[in-house]
Order: C-alpha cells, then structure tokens, then sequence
C-alpha cells in the first residue's frame, strides 16, 4: 500500500449468520442421526444454504424434494421453512415417522392463515412465487389465500368483501419492499387489516437494519449466503438501497472477484440467517490477506431469542416407524 492510499477496513454487521429458527433446525437433524442413526430424511433443504446441506449429507442426512421418495418406515424432516397439511397426511400414507422442524415463527404465520380462514377473510399473503415458505402457508387456506409479489402485483388482485380482508407476509421478505406492498394495497382495500404481531421474523429486519447502518460507508458489501436463500437475496438489495456502491452475494470465500476490490477502501460483510460463522471468518481471512485487516463491527441489534427443539425428538421415533 503506498502513502496516497486510503486506509482499508472491513464493516462487520452484526446481528449475522443463523437465527433461533435455522439453529433450532440444523441441531435437530443432528440430533436425529445422532439418536436414531442415518439415514434421516429430510423434505427439502433444511435451511437454504448449501454448506450446511453438504455437511448434514456427509452426516447421513438425505434430503428429497418429495415425501414418496422416502421408503416407508424410515423418519422424515420436515424443514424450517414449514409445510402444507398435505405433506403431513403425504407422510402418514407412506407410513412415515415425522420431525417438525419448522420455524415457530413460521408456525406463527400459518396459525393466521388458519384463524383468518376460519373467519372467512380473504388473505393476501405477501412473498415469493415458488418459495417453500410461501407454498406451505398457502396450503394452509388455498380457497381463501392469495399471493402477492410485490407492489407489481397489486393491481391485480380482487376480494370478494373489502371489509375483510388481511395481509399476511413471507418472514423473510424485505422490510421496506413489504410495507410499500402494504401500503398500495391498503390504499386499493382502506379497510386491510394488519396481521396481530409482524410477519417479517426479527432476525431478518435485524440483519437489515445492520446492513442499512453500514451501506451508507461501505465501497463494496459482500454478502454470504446462498442464491436460493430469500433473506440472504434480501440483503444484497438492501444494501445497494442504503448506498453501497457494489453488493454480491457468495457461498464461500473463493467465489470473491480480485477485480471486486479495485478503488475499494471499506468493505461491509454480513451474512444470512442460514449461514454458518465459519464462512464469515474464512471471508475475514481472505480480505485479511489482501490487505483489509480493520475490522470494525457495527451492531444494529442484540438478539437472545432460543427455541427449543421439535419435540418428537423426545421419542423413540424409529421403532414408531417401524410399527406404521
């Protein structure tokens, strides 16, 4: 580095990496091979990050994309992100032993849907077209749900009585793309009513929030996350809203440009509510190398919140499976 050069340091946002509901997850399926032996099956991806997935696949787990690919008689996870009731009764035919992995605060979100249906509202669930989160709250209500993506989508959508009607969100979404969702639709339907406690989970609008107080500094910000992880996707945007000049989101270390770092001299880094501390350090050491060894952290918020895990985990689930 030479006189004239700036000074280089690195941003570090914390809150970062995994929340209650992805540690709760990730343990369980530890838990579950360590207690009943591989394999363990698991519905999808545990959490969206593929790490993870890779090093609970060397441990014996085996994630499938449907519940008939499992044989009968073996145990089943369900992932975070949570399920439809007909992967439940998918699993009970294919006399299977079920863990519920499913974020609470998701959790959370279906018993709205159920309430609201029950109350005959018309829901419109704010997300991502496709996302498991999404595909399983939906299921929870089909006849009385309806998804919107994003203030695009608003226009579009009808309701048979103004008078009931309710949103309902992802809880992984992006806080300010959500309330701008919100906001046209309360402006298309002015008697919307609000979910009881926010959808939007607090490790997400934390890692936000980080993100926003550290974009405005930040040349370049690089997020560590996968590409099918929503909240990870999330952060790149917000930091781009709050000012950085770059953003990219990388699984690992090695997938960082050389080129990324040309006229930077702050670098924020955050990573996803599914990303493990591991990948963060080993992004530290790179920039370390190169040059970027200031690291200042810049914290947003505390977070203390555990969740205990699924209680099937207390049973003896294999020999469960084997009387179904």
């Amino acid at each position: 580095m030479t006189a004239t050069s700036p000074a280089r340091r690195v941003l570090l946002a914390a809150p970062r990496g995994y929340c209650a509901g992805v540690d709760r997850a990730v343990i369980a399926v530890e838990k579950a091979l360590e207690q009943y032996g591989a394999p363990v099956y698991v519905r999808h991806e545990i959490v969206h990050n593929k790490y993870v997935v890779q090093t609970l696949e060397r441990k014996g787990a085996i994630f499938v994309e449907r519940t008939e690919e499992v044989p009968p008689g073996n145990i089943v996870m369900f992932s975070a992100h949570g399920v439809a009731p007909t992967v439940h009764e998918e699993a009970k035919t294919g006399r299977l032993a079920t863990i519920d992995a499913t974020c609470p605060l998701v959790t959370k979100v279906h018993k709205e849907a159920i309430r609201f249906a029950d109350e005959d509202y018309d829901i419109l669930l704010i997300g991502h077209e496709g996302h498991e989160e999404v595909i399983g709250t939906s299921g929870e209500a089909p006849d009385h749900i309806q998804l919107v993506d994003g203030p695009k989508d608003v226009e579009k959508v009808e309701v048979r009585d103004p008078s009931k009607v309710v949103w309902l969100s992802q809880t992984t979404l992006s806080v300010d793309e959500t309330m701008e969702t919100v906001d046209a639709l309360k402006t298309k339907f002015p008697g919307l009513i609000s979910p009881p406690s926010d959808d939007i989970c607090y490790a997400t609008q934390n890692r936000q929030l980080a993100v926003k107080q550290m974009g405005a500094e930040a040349d370049l910000v690089i997020v560590v996350g996968s590409r099918n992880s929503s909240n990870s996707k999330r952060l790149v945007e917000v930091a781009l809203q709050a000012g950085s000049k770059a953003s990219y989101l990388v699984d690992f270390a090695s997938e960082i440009e050389e080129a990324w770092l040309e006229g930077v001299s702050t670098v924020g880094v955050t990573s996803g509510a599914s990303v493990p501390e591991v990948l963060v350090d080993e992004v530290l050491e790179w920039l370390a190398q190169r040059g970027y060894e200031d690291v200042e952290t810049v914290k947003a918020a505390e977070e203390s919140i555990v969740f205990s895990l699924p209680k099937e985990l207390r049973r003896d689930l294999r020999a469960e499976a084997g009387e179904l």
